[in-house]
């Protein structure tokens, strides 16, 4: 199984706009940071795990070329405002593209962006729509998606929840700011794990650094990859603080999972 990292940025994405930062200005490609958003493939099994806002070009540069489903962990514009990119997509298929997530996830998504789901509204011969149905999951509960089987873990972010998953030996948690004891449960025993990780203090929706290290000891995984991160930390510099084990992502990344 290979997980590509598509983006690792927070909400605002690094650069931000209007700073000039160290990181902001950094020549590293390492610190240009995309919103977040991944794929999980396996025996052709193409996963997306969110739709963010620069999804049409996160695709081209990792050169995916074909999706089965979506994943999505929650509604915020960050994680799903590229939902039309998925057009190129699902114009290719025979079918709408099938959505998977949280139920009042899928249910703002069919509000926002109805014209994907609605089979009504048809585009007028020689133009074309992304197509989209909707599979409400439950936290706990296996779901088989292609070769995959695909378990969603419920995490608390703020006043909502989010859907972590655990997709065989891979741990995929993002936007979380506590990881509860069933959600730990869930995840024990994956070899890589991705966790979201903001800042060195304390944020009320978003795991601190010391706050994920901590969770990848609890889960104990092999390989801990840190994600949405801020232009408060470069590369370099937090890879160089982190325990062995525990490293930032970066957008482009493939880590092969056993």
């Amino acid at each position: 199984m290979k997980l590509t990292f598509l983006g690792t940025g927070t909400s605002f994405g690094v650069p931000q706009i209007g700073c000039s930062c160290a990181v902001c200005r950094s020549a590293d490609p390492r610190d240009k940071r995309t919103r977040v958003g991944a794929v999980v493939e396996s025996q052709g099994t193409n996963l997306l795990i969110d739709t963010p806002p620069e999804l049409r070009l996160q695709l081209i540069a990792s050169d995916i070329r074909h999706i089965d489903a979506v994943l999505f962990t929650h509604d915020h514009a960050d994680h799903t405002h590229g939902l039309d990119d998925i057009r190129a997509i699902s114009v290719k298929r025979d079918g709408a593209l099938p959505f998977y997530g949280p139920a009042e996830t899928m249910a703002s998504l069919s509000h926002k962006f109805s014209y994907v789901f609605d089979d009504r509204i048809q585009p007028l011969p020689g133009t074309w729509k992304p197509e989209g149905v909707v599979h409400v999951l439950e936290p706990g509960e296996s779901e088989r998606i292609g070769t995959l089987d695909v378990v969603a873990v419920e995490v608390p972010h703020g006043l909502i929840r989010v859907f972590g998953y655990r997709i065989g030996a891979l741990g995929y948690v993002t936007d979380a700011k506590a990881i509860p004891p069933e959600a730990l449960r869930l995840l024990k025993g994956v070899k890589v794990l991705v966790l979201n990780a903001l800042f060195h203090t304390d944020h009320p929706t978003h795991l601190s650094f010391s706050e994920a290290i901590e969770v990848s000891r609890q889960v104990g995984a092999e390989r801990t990859f840190l994600t949405h991160l801020t232009h408060h930390n470069s590369h370099a510099a937090l890879e160089a603080e982190l325990p062995a084990g525990v490293s930032p992502a970066f957008d482009g990344l493939t880590v092969i999972v056993e």
